[in-house]
């Protein structure tokens, strides 16, 4: 796979998906098992991504950036979605099975798959491999906004276009993401997801890390 040069672009076509059979299947992949809204938000995570990484003059491998941005939120529908692990990292776990089946490298794989398991996961991503911190990077852009004001108006436009919001996005994904992970609270302790869980759930009880050391078998 080639790597994408360090020049700096503002052109959504300048970032297009690359045409491989490998994107041509996760595109179909993830369009027969994730929600409209879902396929919609994790292609502007891709191009938000593609674009902060030519921004900042990383090396990164597209197709494989289209795999971690496409399959970061698959672990949140019911047939990827486990009884006990994170959804992060059920998403992490479908990618891999994918990307081997389509004999990726192994290495390569690794970096997809630590790109998805940790996308929820601040302050870490940006200091690792460029896959890891670009998919975080086009979360954060889509989701939360962060870096919105270094995109041109023409080029998020651009995006929404060819991959539409929703009229209440906001609300729409975080009740996609509670809808994913509703049924194993647990898995919540100490990230960003229990945050959904106490807005929708009144009944939900946070873990709290204090209790945790303090109710454990030690004495002392």
């Amino acid at each position: 796979m080639a790597t994408t040069a360090q020049q700096t672009t503002s052109s959504f076509r300048d970032v297009a998906v690359p045409q491989s059979t490998l994107t041509q299947h996760i595109t179909e992949f993830i369009r027969d098992t994730e929600t409209e809204l879902l396929f919609n938000h994790s292609s502007r995570v891709y191009h938000f991504a593609a674009l902060a990484g030519e921004r900042r003059g990383l090396k990164f491998d597209r197709e494989l950036l289209y795999a971690g941005a496409m399959f970061h939120d698959v672990g949140l529908m019911p047939a990827y979605s486990s009884a006990t692990e994170r959804f992060e990292v059920d998403g992490a776990n479908a990618a891999r099975s994918f990307l081997q089946q389509h004999g990726i490298d192994a290495a390569e794989i690794d970096h997809v798959w630590t790109a998805i398991a940790l996308h929820t996961t601040p302050g870490i991503p940006q200091h690792m491999h460029p896959l890891v911190a670009l998919v975080t990077a086009g979360v954060e852009m889509d989701v939360l906004g962060i870096d919105y004001q270094n995109f041109d108006d023409d080029v998020r436009d651009a995006i929404v276009a060819k991959f539409p919001r929703t009229p209440r996005f906001k609300e729409d994904i975080l009740q996609a993401f509670y809808d994913g992970i509703q049924h194993k609270p647990e898995t919540t302790f100490g990230n960003v997801k229990a945050d959904v869980l106490a807005d929708k759930d009144p009944k939900f009880v946070r873990g709290n890390f204090c209790s945790v050391i303090r109710n454990s078998a030690w004495i002392g």
